[in-house]
């Protein structure tokens, strides 16, 4: 156990204590700063409000980095012991299909990762984005704005890369288009060379990015580096602000991303998110971006299912008649099923910011 969950566990009537699951190794481990300062600054408001249930909220954080069967056993223990009441946090698919049959009936589990839609499993909440709201009218309005055509999809060597890869071949050929390459690398891969040489070889005017993190910097740098930019756009459903200064602003031209958060999206409650998290973080902090900015979602959105249910029982999915829905950075948010509604963007890589160009 935690040192931090077992000095609470003994006596915490008053306390209410969430897992945070998070990557803070490996390809994803830049996203992890973000990620916990997000849900640092969810918990610090909601405390300031009363809590949740009348009960002080306090973050128990996991590494959400390491294997998928170590994080849903250390998850497990947390949950077995009694030590922590809910989970939330932004990991892989992987890490979710592992911890989701071994907990989600115990305690209510907020998933905040954009990812490749179908995670039915009672009492998982899914805050992020899904590959049919964003990808299909993104590859489209991408087509129209460019003409790319020929789409050759770069993934990590796991579950989402490959539901997601598949998904779209069909939205490319809806698009006019077709998918003529699918490339699967491991996870914290460092050359790419062979990678560019088949892109290259295989014609394609556009190249769907399934990477994260690091990764996705180091492969910015070297299509940019073999001179791809010329020739191809490339879409990621996964790029942040924290990823883009990482990837760097030679390395951005041709770059667009999708998603329901940027931090150049001027909404009230968007800017109004950016100044509390850089009055309470400083300039220096990383950026919130996409993918920290959900762990604040995940928070809040815990704290509508306990106020709606009056318990952090397990909820079951709300009904048509039924409506559980909260106000964040990204706006009047609401459930359907087990997954938020949101708005989505689409956005262009401008040096070391993304120009949003469209909603979806």
């Amino acid at each position: 156990m935690h040192a931090t969950a077992a000095r609470l566990c003994s006596d915490r009537r008053d306390l209410l204590l969430v897992a945070l699951v998070i990557p803070l190794r490996g390809p994803a481990g830049i996203l992890g700063p973000a990620c916990e300062l997000s849900a640092q600054l969810a918990v610090e408001e909601l405390n300031t409000a009363g809590g949740i249930l009348d009960r002080e909220v306090r973050l128990v954080v996991v590494d959400g980095g390491a294997e998928p069967r170590q994080v849903a056993d250390e998850v497990e223990g947390l949950v077995a012991l009694g030590a922590v009441d809910a989970v939330v946090g932004w990991h892989t698919s992987a890490v979710r299909q592992a911890l989701a049959p071994r907990i989600a009936h115990r305690v209510p589990y907020i998933y905040t990762a954009q990812y490749e839609g179908g995670e039915e499993t009672p009492g998982v909440f899914l805050t992020g984005e899904t590959d049919i709201q964003q990808l299909a009218p993104a590859m489209r309005l991408l087509a129209e704005a460019t003409g790319a055509r020929r789409w050759c999809t770069v993934g990590s060597d796991y579950v989402w890369p490959r539901v997601t890869a598949h998904t779209a071949r069909r939205f490319a050929r809806e698009c006019g288009g077709g998918v003529v390459d699918e490339l699967f690398i491991p996870l914290a891969t460092e050359e790419y060379g062979p990678v560019m040489r088949r892109i290259e070889a295989g014609g394609a005017d556009a190249v769907l990015m399934l990477l994260l993190g690091d990764d996705a910097v180091r492969f910015n740098r070297a299509f940019t580096a073999a001179g791809l930019h010329q020739r191809c756009v490339r879409l990621s459903t996964h790029m942040d602000e924290n990823l883009l200064l990482a990837t760097g602003a030679e390395a951005a031209t041709g770059l667009w991303a999708t998603a329901g958060y940027f931090d150049s999206l001027m909404t009230s409650e968007s800017l109004s998110f950016s100044h509390r998290y850089a009055r309470r973080f400083g300039h220096e902090a990383p950026v919130a971006g996409s993918l920290g900015e959900s762990c604040f979602e995940g928070i809040l959105l815990l704290g509508a299912l306990a106020a709606h249910h009056g318990s952090l029982t397990v909820p079951s999915s709300p009904g048509p008649q039924e409506t559980i829905s909260y106000e964040g950075p990204r706006g009047a948010l609401r459930l359907r099923g087990n997954h938020l509604e949101q708005r989505l963007y689409l956005a262009r890589a401008d040096a070391l910011d993304f120009d949003i160009i469209a909603q979806l």
